[in-house]
């Protein structure tokens, strides 16, 4: 029923009912607290009225007297009616009264026990006598020789107590009434502030917002980081740690997570290429609006990383063919050039042709093929057919390389296919790259040269920076040579840049030896 009502009602109700068990429980321990108070003030009049008039030396020589009750009893009602208790009754140590509040009870035994005259010690205690129940003190009165010649009982009624303590709960009622009402009028409150924190949802509607929200964040395939005003990443769906490479994102400056300039991204509403390590990913950054003001930032994160991959392999496959398409273009022409020859009868000229064609021009040459990586020999025989469309003259030397590297064929191709295109770029047209290949025991080093116009001193440091870029064509995007860093980085490498023999720049990547690496 509880869980049908509304979320404010259901608060309402719930304060209430904490705050009746806490006021209750206040109002009982203050009873208990008033009460015993009550009860200690009269404790303490009524032991002090009893000794007194135990002790009082005309009471104590009037037990010698043939009739003690008449000197007694006007000093007992005197002290009761001046101290406020309910009676002052003195007896002898049958029980026999002396003094009672109703004259004609003097001269009878007392209705309980004379407990202080037999025992001849105090006695505190709730019994009921001729006047009801009451609350009593019994007190031994000694005489002159020093034995119990009888006792001094002072008492108020239950009823008196509990009327005084009754009239001293008024005041307290009043309080706990006045917090009881201060406390619904706050509980109201604080259940209004609450359902306005929660723009006026009910809990179960809360609750298939957030599973509706997770399923649609962590089913899809793009990844979304979401950044509070502060800069910080609060949400991170399973495509973002991913693509991220598992990371803990959540609560992380976003600036630790992405190299990716937040503010000019939501500015500029456009993509932007980043690397999360070593992933080429498409990031696309908005503002978060409630009610109009800015919250914070949500950025869709691409992977393209596969999709570089298939452009720069149909990339080697386009050179590839075109290069075949233009040798076989040269070959018809040769040919033709021989038969023409034979029919004029020039043999001896016809063969010094066949021999000088096959010198150059083919796509597989000894270099290539002394490449024990295959991925490495192909990717080298596309961009030699690249270079020869530019008019760049590529040349492999891989005659110190003894055997495979014992590196994936991915990461040498990510290396060697950005130095090689940047060298070409900074060659073309009419120059000359040259890449030098050395290597055993799984390690070696891929050196690349060119006779471009080289790079500065000042630049060497900052060509690896994510986003710089010396290319003047649509193509230049930044994030090559940093890629290339980062992998050689992950294979504990190292990559050096200075100047080549050949009048340009010059780029010698360094893969260690891998004790027990071997190929995959």
């Amino acid at each position: 029923m509880i869980r049908a009502m509304p979320l404010r009602s259901q608060l309402v109700l719930l304060q209430g009912a904490v705050m009746l068990v806490v006021i209750l429980s206040a109002g009982v321990a203050a009873v208990l607290v008033q009460e015993r108070q009550i009860r200690d003030q009269y404790l303490d009049r009524m032991i002090g009225v009893a000794q007194s008039v135990a002790q009082l030396p005309t009471v104590v020589e009037a037990f010698d007297d043939p009739d003690p009750s008449a000197v007694i009893q006007p000093i007992a009602e005197l002290i009761r009616t001046s101290a406020d208790v309910t009676y002052v009754v003195v007896t002898d140590v049958e029980g026999i009264r002396f003094s009672h509040p109703d004259p004609d009870r003097i001269g009878e035994r007392a209705s309980t026990e004379p407990t202080a005259a037999t025992s001849g010690e105090v006695f505190v205690g709730t019994q009921t006598g001729t006047l009801g129940e009451s609350w009593r003190v019994k007190v031994p009165v000694f005489g002159v020789d020093g034995d119990v010649v009888g006792q001094a009982s002072v008492g108020m009624l239950e009823s008196d107590l509990r009327a005084d303590l009754l009239g001293s709960l008024g005041m307290l009622v009043g309080w706990l009434t006045g917090a009881a009402i201060v406390g619904l009028a706050l509980s109201f409150a604080l259940a209004s502030i609450v359902r306005r924190r929660t723009y006026g949802l009910e809990p179960d509607e809360i609750k298939a917002m957030l599973e509706t929200r997770d399923a649609t964040l962590h089913g899809i395939r793009e990844g979304i980081l979401v950044v509070d005003e502060a800069g910080d990443v609060v949400l991170c769906n399973d495509a973002a740690a991913r693509l991220l490479g598992g990371a803990a994102a959540v609560g992380q400056p976003f600036a630790e997570v992405l190299e990716l300039d937040l503010d000019e991204a939501v500015s500029s509403q456009s993509q932007a290429l980043v690397l999360a390590g070593e992933r080429v990913l498409v990031a696309h950054a908005d503002a978060v609006l409630v009610h109009g003001k800015a919250v914070g930032a949500v950025v869709i994160l691409m992977d393209r990383t596969e999709t570089d991959a298939a452009l720069r392999e149909l990339a080697g496959a386009q050179s590839i063919a075109e290069g075949l398409r233009a040798q076989r273009h040269e070959f018809a022409n040769t040919l033709h050039t021989i038969g023409g020859l034979l029919e004029l009868g020039e043999g001896a000229a016809a063969l010094r042709l066949v021999r000088s064609a096959g010198d150059g021009g083919a796509i597989s040459d000894a270099s290539i093929a002394g490449i024990h990586d295959l991925e490495l020999a192909a990717l080298l025989l596309a961009k030699k057919a690249r270079a020869r469309e530019l008019g760049v003259s590529l040349t492999v030397d891989a005659s110190g390389l003894v055997e495979a590297f014992a590196v994936d064929g991915a990461d040498l191709v990510t290396i060697t296919g950005n130095l090689v295109d940047n060298a070409i770029e900074a060659s073309a047209p009419h120059g000359a790259v040259e890449v030098r290949l050395r290597g055993s025991g799984g390690g070696g080093s891929i050196e690349v040269s060119d006779d471009g116009p080289g790079i500065a001193v000042e630049e060497r440091s900052s060509i690896f920076d994510l986003g710089h870029t010396s290319k003047s064509s649509a193509g230049g995007r930044g994030y090559g040579l940093t890629l290339v860093q980062r992998v050689v980085r992950r294979l504990g490498g190292t990559i050096e840049v200075g100047d080549s023999a050949l009048g340009g720049a010059r780029v010698a990547v360094v893969v260690p030896e891998r004790v027990g690496a071997g190929r995959r």
